[in-house]
């Protein structure tokens, strides 16, 4: 077996070229665990399935329906090598202990930013939250300075969020939107950072309502997911 199974991917390594992030919706808690443990079985029962390949990583959705899968590639060459040699006969597997699988889409990105080490940085996460923003038409220059104005915001801050733990900025190839993978001491403290006074995270500050209101932002979500299924080929491979 050439799988190794940790906890946590590390998002902000420097070798990684892009990032190909989905959703699935599997539909009950129950199918939600069976799905993880097939991804696991049909992961684990194969050798690692290309060196472009770094890590690949599933959380479960808070929602008991949904799971987010964050892999971590070379570049886009190793992900279509993977696509048409070794994508597919994993999924039969997996679809079949669970038919029925939603899979939600499927978008490319790359790291932009991430915040400087906080105190508490090396804890164990308990809640990863998955923000997602959306523009309107591609704009890969919009996409950067959304970025860094909200990294103004969290610079500024008066009373940063005391759970937050890390965040990482990722922007999508296509210029259309901005993914930003946080990792949370625990759900409750991203629930009790969300309750604070201002609009969502953050006080209500110049900065952050910078953000908030930056001109061509169409939609997005934010979704806390529970770190589930984390795997990475064992050294020597």
């Amino acid at each position: 077996m050439s799988v190794r199974v940790e906890s946590r991917p590390d998002p902000a390594r420097n070798d990684v070229g892009l990032v190909k992030a989905s959703t699935w919706d599997v539909g009950t808690p129950e199918r939600q665990r069976r799905t993880i443990e097939a991804i696991r079985t049909a992961w684990e029962s194969r050798e690692w399935p290309h060196p472009g390949l770094l890590s690949y990583t599933v959380h479960a959705g808070e929602d008991g329906k949904t799971l987010f899968h964050y892999g971590q590639w070379s570049g886009e060459q190793a992900y279509q090598e993977f696509f048409r040699h070794g994508r597919d006969e994993r999924n039969a597997d997996i679809d079949a202990a669970v038919p029925g699988i939603r899979r939600l889409g499927l978008h490319t990105f790359e790291m932009y930013r991430s915040m400087p080490p906080t105190e508490g940085a090396g804890r164990e996460p308990g809640c990863v939250v998955i923000v997602d923003v959306e523009f309107e038409g591609p704009d890969k220059a919009r996409q950067r300075d959304w970025v860094d104005t909200v990294f103004e915001a969290l610079e500024t801050d008066p009373a940063p969020a005391p759970g937050a733990l890390s965040g990482h900025f990722h922007v999508s190839t296509d210029g259309t939107r901005v993914l930003n993978y946080a990792e949370w001491e625990s759900a409750r403290a991203h629930v009790e950072a969300l309750a604070a006074p201002g609009d969502g995270i953050g006080s209500r500050t110049p900065q952050w309502e910078r953000v908030q209101s930056y001109p061509g932002m169409t939609g997005g979500g934010v979704h806390r997911y529970t770190p589930a299924l984390s795997m990475r080929p064992r050294a020597g491979v």
